[in-house]
């Protein structure tokens, strides 16, 4: 048990510890935002690079693994769905992890899609980790809430 005249620096410690991890947070967010609009809505890989670490592991079984895979993937993009649009509607941050929510048009004519995108970033805040859940939103539900 700590004694009673430690533990205003024992939680001022811990303050500090949690206060230093926002800016690594914010930096998290910001790297993934800026990567996903280069890289997702303008479909150009060499400005979403440097956001890239040098390892790239990739979740995605429709994609292939590595920063030459997720280039493919961009290149593939540009050339079938050129005029694809995502547009993020939250973002949840935790740590080295950056969450998207996301909706997707311009892939299939008259469908929308609701996506996941996770990603895991290094300590130098470049994306080193990818998974991602895709949803059709339906023409019809069951509530009024929507999907966004």
């Amino acid at each position: 048990m700590l004694k009673k005249s430690l533990l205003p620096l024992t939680l001022l410690l811990a303050a500090n510890v949690a206060l230093a991890a926002v800016p690594d947070e914010q930096q998290n967010k910001e790297n993934v935002l800026k990567f996903y609009d280069y890289a997702l809505n303008d479909k150009n890989f060499e400005a979403a690079k440097p956001f890239l670490g040098e390892e790239y592991k990739q979740h995605n079984p429709t994609a292939k693994d590595g920063v030459e895979g997720f280039k493919e993937f961009i290149a593939f993009l540009k050339t079938k769905y050129p005029d694809s649009h995502s547009e993020i509607k939250r973002v949840l941050t935790d740590g080295d992890y950056v969450v998207l929510h996301v909706k997707t048009s311009g892939r299939e004519p008259g469908v929308t899609k609701a996506i996941i995108d996770i990603f895991r970033l290094d300590k130098q805040h470049k994306i080193v980790e990818h998974w991602d859940v895709t949803q059709t939103v339906p023409e019809k539900s069951a509530n009024s809430n929507g999907m966004f």
